[in-house]
């Protein structure tokens, strides 16, 4: 064969071969860095679906929907919504990895579970479940009047309800004889000298509790009443929770006594919920880890959609959708990694 005719077959051979054919190495054995593939970007949530715990209370239960529609809908993330169980998640969390989120945790109820993890390094707090810390607190109804003048001062209560209780004392509505907050609520009712200007009432169980509330507010009557959030109680009515001023851990230590010999005025104490991440979200997915480190939610956006699930007919899945929906204000920021 000639010299010609072997150039021109492997020309041939060359074209057959295709785009392949055009990665070739160089005279010092480098491959050409022009004709290489492309390396894909990895995933924001890796190649293994993203498991998200669903406790078994309203406010988790819609906070699990909620992060995994976003993070599918945003991030592209495979997510899968798994019953969880605040011990044996933190548990698991702790020795396997799995599952990767907990959204709504409240560690000082397991807290030798939670520090066990934490000492291990296989979990991590993200942020704060929620914006505020302190769940408890004195409620009044909006019609006695704050006027959009913010959250009126528990340690003004004196003027407040002396014009209202002239003729009588105003009611009071605490909690149940064997809460804790029973006592608490009657040493605050004195540190804060309100405690000839208030009947206190307290209901068997809960649920005499919010029907005292309800029909309070039914007959437009001025009280007090001790509350707590997350609840959907607080959005169904329009209530003004007061401000108790800062937490005083020596004055609650009396306060929590029946026998506070000078009570002195402090907030309920704060509690620490969390949304829980383990360890390798942190390491492998620090997108999805940024986004749950900006995705505190304010109470009274939770109290809303606690108010809505408990509409005829409502679902979890449902409330999440709206949320998703029609409240971008608030999500989009969780997804701006350029905010703290």
């Amino acid at each position: 064969m000639s010299l010609r005719r072997a150039a021109m077959a492997v020309s041939m051979l060359v074209l057959l071969a295709g785009p392949a054919s055009a990665q070739f190495t160089t005279l010092d054995g480098a491959q050409d860095e022009a004709a290489s593939p492309a390396i894909a970007a990895p995933a924001p949530c890796g190649d293994q679906p993203l498991v998200i715990a669903r406790m078994n209370w309203p406010s988790a239960l819609l906070l699990a929907e909620i992060h995994a529609r976003l993070l599918a809908a945003e991030l592209g993330c495979d997510t899968r919504v798994t019953p969880g169980d605040p011990a044996a998640t933190a548990s698991s969390m702790g020795s396997t990895g799995q599952p990767a989120v907990a959204p709504e945790l409240w560690v000082n109820r397991i807290a030798d579970v939670w520090n066990g993890a934490m000492d291990a390094q296989m979990v991590r707090s993200a942020a704060p479940t929620y914006a505020e810390t302190t769940f408890e607190g004195w409620f009044m109804p909006a019609y006695m009047g704050a006027n959009g003048a913010g959250a009126p001062a528990a340690a003004a209560l004196p003027q407040i309800l002396g014009p209202l209780a002239a003729s009588a004392p105003i009611r009071f509505i605490s909690c149940p004889l064997d809460w804790a907050c029973s006592v608490i609520n009657r040493n605050l009712a004195r540190a804060h000298g309100i405690e000839n200007l208030v009947e206190i009432v307290e209901p068997a169980n809960r649920f005499e509790m919010d029907r005292l509330i309800a029909e309070a507010v039914n007959r437009r009557e001025p009280f007090l009443f001790y509350y707590w959030q997350p609840n959907a109680v607080l959005a169904q009515l329009d209530f003004i929770a007061l401000d108790m001023g800062a937490y005083d851990e020596t004055a609650m230590k009396c306060l929590a006594g029946r026998a506070c010999a000078a009570p002195a005025a402090s907030a309920f104490a704060p509690d620490l919920v969390v949304i829980a991440l383990a360890e390798r979200v942190f390491i492998d997915l620090p997108q999805v880890a940024g986004y749950f480190q900006r995705a505190s939610l304010p109470l009274v956006e939770m109290n809303r959609l606690l108010a809505q699930l408990n509409q005829p007919g409502a679902t979890p899945e449902a409330v999440a959708d709206g949320f998703v929906a029609e409240r971008g204000d608030i999500w989009r920021a969780w997804l701006d990694n350029s905010l703290p």
